[in-house]
């Protein structure tokens, strides 16, 4: 893309101040050269393409003059106003707002459009700053924690969880996944306690749900009998679905989701509707917990979806 800029205009006072001034600033047409192809050169430069009328806007400026912060440096970020840059936003194509372009070595190199997340816009700048001096970002930390509780180090795992969340308190992932570590080491309690502090702006997020979700099961499964037992009664009448769900249940707190999904799909299997479908809600929370994309999720809610239709 071949931008002509004039680049003996003044700079432009933007609403960041104080040290924001260095990494955040307003822009315009007549600054466009220093302050992004120039700059670009030094360090990547993001350019958000903006309007007062915009909604989604208003959601994705501030969200990404934080990450900006947080790269302390790593990056810059010039904020245009498109009503007032009609010029500048017809060569650069802009059809819709909000859109953001990364500029480095005074060319754009990426490019998004639409709101994203705080974890998305930290995957963008962790992507344009990637390089010798590029170190792993606090969603790197997130997946590698989640790895290693998956590995079954629950002490770990949280120990990682917790320093992301002293360097990010909104970490919505994070914090899911210490909630995660409580569970695994017994300590529901605790972790029911601090789910019940968790911010208004996070209780929906993806990742809380699902821990909740997770409480939940735990907290009935604490309730039921022990496997053996189950399987005995079972034996004898095989229609016992109370004892089946306990037993599913009872796998499910043991640390083996299969074997409860298989429970719960025999009595699916054997009567769909007892205790107002029981089954299929139970197994809907399990795939809930362990994430939809799970191989055990996919493979379950396939073989549930061949008996539904059936």
């Amino acid at each position: 893309m071949d931008l002509i800029f004039n680049s003996g205009a003044k700079k432009q006072s933007g609403g960041a101040t104080g040290a924001d001034t260095d990494l955040i600033k307003d822009g315009s047409t007549a600054t466009f050269m220093a302050d992004v192809m120039e700059m670009s050169r030094k360090v990547p430069v993001i350019v958000d393409f903006w309007a007062t009328w915009c909604g989604p806007c208003k959601q994705l400026g501030p969200a990404l003059e934080k990450v900006v912060r947080e790269a302390k440096g790593a990056v810059r970020m010039v904020k245009i106003d498109v009503d007032k840059n009609q010029d500048l936003a017809a060569q650069l194509r802009i059809q819709t707002v909000p859109t953001v372009y990364a500029f480095k070595d005074g060319r754009p190199v990426d490019a998004f459009t639409g709101a994203q997340s705080e974890s998305q816009l930290r995957q963008f700048i962790q992507k344009l700053t990637a390089g010798a001096n590029a170190g792993p970002s606090l969603d790197d930390y997130v997946v590698e924690a989640r790895q290693i509780l998956a590995d079954g180090d629950a002490q770990a795992a949280a120990g990682i969880f917790q320093q992301v969340l002293e360097q990010d308190p909104d970490n919505a992932g994070a914090l899911a996944g210490l909630l995660r570590c409580l569970i695994a080491l017994g300590d529901t309690e605790q972790a029911e306690a601090m789910l019940a502090r968790v911010p208004p702006e996070m209780v929906k997020h993806a990742d809380i749900v699902a821990v909740r979700t997770a409480l939940e099961l735990a907290r009935h499964a604490g309730g039921v009998g022990e496997a053996a037992d189950l399987r005995r009664r079972l034996a004898v009448n095989a229609d016992d679905h109370q004892a089946r769900f306990d037993l599913a249940l009872a796998y499910y707190a043991a640390n083996e989701p299969e074997a409860a999904v298989d429970e719960l799909l025999e009595l699916f299997r054997r009567d769909r509707t007892w205790n107002e479908d029981a089954a299929r809600k139970q197994m809907v929370k399990i795939f809930e917990v362990l994430g939809f994309a799970h191989p055990l999720a996919k493979s379950g809610r396939s073989r549930l979806s061949t008996m539904l239709f059936s």
